[in-house]
C-alpha cells in the first residue's frame, strides 16, 4: 500500500495539517445507497463535482479519465462506477486492488499499477478514509470506486492540485494463516490456542525464558517464500513473557498490519524470525529482548521485557 498511501495521505492531509467483473465502465453513478451513506461518500455538492467525470475503459484495464480541468473538490469524495460479481467485502479485510492515479491540473498520471503490474494493498476500514469506505460498503470483489480529494497547500508551502483515482478492488487478502497444522517439539514454548475466527491466544505459564530467538512454524502455508525487503500483511498478536500481558493485538484492533521486513522498520526479533517463512504461515515467536526493545521501556512493554508474538503471514509483495 505504500505508492497508494502516499498518494492519499499526502493530498488528504491537506485538509487536516491514504473476483473480478468484465463489463466496460460507464459514466460513474452513485450506488443506490440511503441518503445519509450516501451523504458519507461525499457532500451532495462534491459528488455532483466528481459524477461529472467520465471513465472509460474494462474493468482490470488502466482507465481514461476525462474532466474539465482543472479538477477542483471541496472534501474528499467517492462514487461506485461499477459494481463487482465477486465475494463480499468485510470491513478489516485487506483489499487488492489497481490504481489509476491522476492531477486535476492537467490530467497527467500520478500514479499507475496497471503499468508495472504490482497491485497496491489497501485496508478497508481505514479511518482516515471516510468517504471511500462508505462508497465500500456493501460492495463486492471486482467493483470500481472512483475517488477524488481536493487539493491545497503542500508540506513545503507549494501549491499541490486536486488528485482524482480509479480503484479497482481486484481481490481480497485472507484474514488468517492457512496452511498444515505443524505440532511443536521443542519443550517450555507459550501454548497457543485458536478461537473459531482464528483468534489466538497465548499462555505463558511454564515457559522458558529464551536466550536466543525462537521461531516455531503453527500452521505451514502454501504460499512464496517471504524475502527481505518485501513488505508483509500480517495478523498478529504479542504479549510480555513474564505475565502474558496482552500489549499488541492486530486481532483487537480489527484489522491486519502492513510492514517492510528485513529494513529494520520491525524489531530484530521480526526481521530475523519471518524472513523465510511461507506466505500464509502462522509463526510463533519468542524474542529475547535484545532482539526486540532492550533496555527502553516502550509503555506498555517494561525495559528488558522479552517477548511472544504469534503471526499470521497473510501476503509478501
Amino acid at each position: 500500500m505504500r505508492r497508494l498511501a502516499a498518494t492519499l495521505v499526502t493530498t488528504t492531509l491537506l485538509l487536516t495539517a491514504c473476483g473480478s467483473a468484465d463489463e466496460p465502465a460507464d459514466e460513474p453513478t452513485a450506488a443506490a445507497t440511503p441518503d445519509a451513506a450516501e451523504e458519507s461518500a461525499g457532500t451532495p455538492e462534491d459528488l455532483e463535482l466528481l459524477g461529472a467525470v467520465q471513465v472509460e475503459g474494462e474493468f482490470g484495464s488502466e482507465p481514461t479519465l476525462t474532466f474539465d480541468q482543472p479538477f477542483e473538490i471541496g472534501a474528499p469524495a467517492a462514487l461506485v462506477v461499477s459494481e463487482g460479481d465477486g465475494d463480499p467485502l468485510e470491513e478489516g479485510q485487506i483489499m487488492v486492488v489497481d490504481v489509476l492515479a491522476v492531477s486535476g491540473d492537467a490530467g497527467e498520471t500520478l500514479q499507475s499499477t496497471y503499468a508495472d503490474g504490482s497491485p497496491e494493498r489497501l485496508p478497508f476500514g481505514d479511518p482516515g478514509f471516510p468517504q471511500l469506505n462508505a462508497a465500500l460498503a456493501g460492495q463486492n470483489v471486482g467493483a470500481r470506486i472512483l475517488y477524488a480529494v481536493p487539493g491545497g497547500a503542500g508540506q513545503e508551502g507549494e501549491e499541490v492540485p486536486a488528485t482524482v483515482l480509479t480503484i479497482d478492488v481486484v481481490d481480497v487478502l485472507p484474514t488468517r494463516a492457512e496452511g498444515t497444522p505443524v505440532e511443536p517439539t521443542a519443550e517450555g514454548l507459550p501454548t497457543v490456542t485458536l478461537a473459531e475466527d482464528g483468534t489466538p491466544t497465548i499462555d505463558v505459564e511454564g515457559a522458558t525464558e529464551p536466550t536466543e530467538l525462537v521461531v516455531q512454524t503453527l500452521i505451514e502455508g502454501e504460499g512464496p517464500v517471504v524475502e527481505s525487503g518485501q513488505n508483509i500483511s500480517v495478523q498478529y498478536h504479542g504479549v510480555l513473557l513474564s505475565d502474558g500481558t496482552v500489549f499488541d493485538s492486530s486481532w483487537e484492533r480489527g484489522q491486519p498490519a502492513q510492514f517492510g521486513i528485513g529494513v529494520g522498520q520491525v524489531i530484530q526479533g521480526w526481521d530475523q524470525g519471518l524472513v523465510g517463512q511461507k506466505v500464509g504461515s502462522q509463526v510463533l515467536l519468542v524474542i529475547p529482548s535484545e532482539l526486540a526493545y532492550g533496555d527502553q521501556d516502550r509503555d506498555p512493554i517494561p525495559a528488558n521485557s522479552d517477548l511472544v508474538f504469534v503471526v499470521d503471514i497473510l501476503d509478501a509483495y
